[in-house]
């Protein structure tokens, strides 16, 4: 290896750089994109020919018939990703390969979930009830938030803890999926720091290549969602998006002690959070149900209302995604090389899917 990457990975605090851990995550990205790339136009044409699409109404910003199944494209990359992963690296995934299948089967069972939904329609209290119980999965099998405030009740408050915040993750990420490429533009970027933050140990291996595929899903998709999109994430993708950054956030390590200990990882998700947030409590003073009342009260919603296109708004989004994502790893003691770093990587990423979105544009 030369010296000069070798001192980058060093100084990034990747765990082992001199073993071949970090390549295999660097590969199950790529696959992960290329696959995904590959794939979504296949399935615009098939999805078109059978139906799978928005049809446009008052609430939606699409003018004709848009493909609502790119959760189908971005599950299928992650998880042949992944796939490879466990071919380059069997013995190392030995003891990280019962999460990752835990998880991905969580994730398997909300695409299910959204698919069925965004194609036949599904009450919301049976879709709540789902992703709960997804929420019990995670939890039986060692994912979750570990509540340390020495009382009888610790193992309550974690179960409750790890419910609310898979579950209110996944719904605040399928909220903010209301304009080309933001939630996924948005998932890329705490995807990207998320992986960062984890890479500094060993034992996150499992979030680690979780992050890696999921981020590489998301970044071939996204040359195909940017504005004008050709297809969208629907309820699968995004459900499937939410649930694994909220998964991937919380494992590993994570003990709340006081009430404050979850704020270094919410930060990650910051802006889908905040935008929930209003909404819900602005829903709830009007006495709607928050779940069942949609409108156009989300954040997307005001910046398109102050005349930005769709594309402006998801940068805007985009850039107060990489403040957040800064102010968590800082506020979770990483240092400034792996901190900017992450940034300008996802910057790049993004940069890089929007120039061959406009590219295909020109060349109609």
């Amino acid at each position: 290896m030369p010296n000069l990457l070798l001192r980058y990975l060093q100084a990034l605090g990747i765990a082992n750089p001199q073993g071949g851990g970090w390549l295999t995550v660097v590969i199950t990205f790529l696959v992960a994109a290329v696959i995904t790339w590959r794939s979504v136009p296949a399935l615009v044409r098939f999805a078109l020919r059978v139906g799978w699409a928005d049809e446009p109404n008052e609430r939606r910003l699409n003018t004709e018939p848009l493909p609502n199944v790119g959760g189908l494209a971005v599950f299928g990359g992650m998880t042949a990703a992944l796939l490879v992963a466990l071919l380059l690296r069997p013995t190392v995934l030995d003891d990280v390969l019962l999460k990752i299948v835990i998880i991905v089967l969580g994730g398997s069972l909300l695409v299910l979930l959204g698919f069925i939904d965004d194609q036949f329609g599904l009450p919301p209290l049976f879709r709540l009830l789902v992703q709960v119980a997804v929420s019990l999965l995670l939890f039986a099998g060692g994912v979750r938030i570990d509540a340390t405030f020495g009382l009888p009740l610790d193992p309550a408050i974690s179960l409750a803890l790890t419910v609310l915040w898979v579950v209110g993750v996944t719904n605040a990420v399928n909220l903010l999926d209301g304009v080309d490429g933001l939630a996924g533009g948005v998932g890329l970027i705490t995807a990207v720091f998320l992986l960062a933050a984890s890479a500094q140990f060993e034992q996150r291996a499992a979030a680690t290549l979780l992050l890696a595929a999921l981020a590489g899903a998301v970044l071939g998709f996204l040359r195909h969602n940017l504005h004008p999109s050709r297809i969208i994430l629907g309820d699968a993708g995004a459900y499937l998006l939410g649930y694994m950054l909220a998964a991937t956030a919380i494992l590993g390590n994570l003990k709340v002690s006081t009430v404050w200990a979850l704020v270094p990882t919410a930060l990650f998700l910051a802006i889908p959070i905040l935008d929930t947030t209003q909404v819900v409590l602005r829903r709830l003073a009007l006495r709607k149900n928050p779940l069942s009342n949609p409108g156009k009260d989300h954040l997307h919603h005001w910046l398109l209302g102050r005349g930005l296109d769709q594309h402006r708004v998801a940068v805007v989004l985009w850039a107060l995604t990489l403040l957040s994502g800064t102010a968590a790893m800082r506020a979770q003691g990483m240092n400034w090389t792996v901190t900017i770093s992450s940034g300008l990587g996802a910057a790049v990423l993004l940069a890089f899917a929007s120039w061959r979105r406009r590219r295909a544009g020109r060349k109609g």
